[in-house]
């Protein structure tokens, strides 16, 4: 492992950045607080920044030498809506709001490769950092672009790195075309015609209308689409009903569809509605289909891709870079990759052993797994994510561009 020794000696004041912004999480689009402290941190390096794109996002902007070449690299700095169960020291002081996503280790990462390039420079042209708001459901990339980040920061390629738990620390992973899955949402209203339990026949009775229509969306995925493309139909949620003695008026029906294309996408939403509207025909129920596009799939550009492979072989070894097998989680990295070439890739987080060495106080006892009240980002990655993202942007401003 070729970790860069400023970096290292850097480390504990990272970290310390790092569990700040953990106590203190933030929501998307509310990230005043944490856009500060990246900001303070970068002007005290001597870094110029550029606030307010995607409402508080951060752009800070290192240059060196007379190439007109640019790079972006990007760290997401929003919290998730659950409360922590943690009770280390640095644990969230604002109940309801956690980062249990590792969005805090993503920025620490970002901030330490950032005082390097800004010390050495060893590179000629632009690196562009971006610290980006509102990934967790708000698209704060799509939101970024919309304000003008490729305009006003015309770059090349654009890269993002997220914390693997389960993944070795010490080992990285990416993949060619498709990481993660669009991310879709859907809600359909069944209106009946509410009756008696006991006299149903003078009603429209729109549960079993539903039930037949959430059986029916399974074969979009057994029998419409081809078997080989990736798709997943959640119904999670059927609400309907007051009493034990009343047939309702209407139930509600909600869920997720995740794909890896927007071809396959067309194709379920498309089919969704269709089994749902003629299911409430065929038993005279009327039907609302609503489907909302959250983000669309990852999609690693195969050159991007290869390039980050080779940097990550250069610093842990052959061994230590491995195949990412994509999942149907969504990021709204998407956006950026829709507009621009790049990678998306993930760093080890390891299994949360490093929680026990808290002196403070130990964890919760839950796992230390994405999204889960017993979180935390393991702090001996910031070193190692730091080294990646600036043997990365040297790296890319020394190749030749075809």
């Amino acid at each position: 492992m070729q970790l860069i020794e400023s970096i290292l000696a850097d480390a504990a004041a990272i970290t310390a950045i790092r569990r700040d912004i953990h106590a203190h999480p933030e929501l998307c689009f509310e990230e005043r607080r944490t856009a500060d402290v990246i900001a303070k941190a970068l002007t005290d390096w001597g870094i110029p920044i550029h606030r307010g794109l995607g409402t508080t996002g951060v752009v800070g902007i290192v240059k060196n030498g007379t190439s007109n070449r640019a790079v972006g690299l990007r760290a997401d700095i929003d919290a998730l809506p659950m409360t922590e169960h943690n009770t280390f020291a640095h644990a969230s002081k604002h109940p309801g709001k956690m980062h249990a996503c590792g969005h805090d280790g993503h920025t620490a990462m970002l901030l330490a490769a950032a005082r390097h390039l800004a010390r050495h420079r060893d590179f000629d042209g632009t690196v562009y950092l971006i610290f980006q708001p509102a990934e967790e459901g708000g698209g704060g990339a799509r939101e970024m672009i919309k304000d003008g980040l490729f305009d006003k920061f015309p770059m090349e390629a654009v890269f993002g790195m997220h914390n693997w738990p389960g993944l070795k620390v010490g080992q990285f992973a990416v993949c060619d075309g498709p990481a993660m899955a669009s991310s879709n949402e859907f809600r359909i209203t069944v209106t009946g015609k509410g009756s008696h339990a006991a006299l149903p026949h003078n009603g429209i009775d729109p549960v079993p209308v539903a039930c037949q229509m959430v059986q029916a969306f399974q074969t979009i995925v057994t029998r419409n689409k081809k078997p080989t493309d990736a798709a997943v139909i959640s119904v999670t949620m059927i609400h309907a009903g007051e009493a034990t003695n009343v047939v309702p008026d209407r139930c509600e029906i909600q869920g997720t569809v995740r794909t890896f294309t927007l071809e396959v996408l067309d194709l379920i939403e498309r089919r969704m509605k269709e089994i749902a509207e003629h299911t409430c025909a065929a038993f005279g129920a009327e039907c609302r289909f609503e489907f909302r596009r959250n983000y669309p799939p990852t999609i690693n550009h195969k050159a991007e891709a290869d390039f980050v492979r080779g940097v990550m072989r250069d610093v842990v070894g052959p061994e230590n870079t491995l195949e990412f097998e994509p999942t149907m989680g969504a990021e709204d990295f998407s956006y950026f990759l829709l507009e621009k070439p790049g990678a998306y890739f993930v760093i080890g987080n390891g299994d949360g052993a490093h929680r026990e060495a808290y002196s403070d106080h130990v964890h919760g006892l839950g796992p230390c797994t994405l999204h889960n009240p017993h979180y935390d980002f393991n702090d001996e990655l910031i070193p190692l994510g730091a080294t990646l993202w600036v043997r990365l942007a040297e790296k890319w401003l020394a190749t030749p561009r075809g």
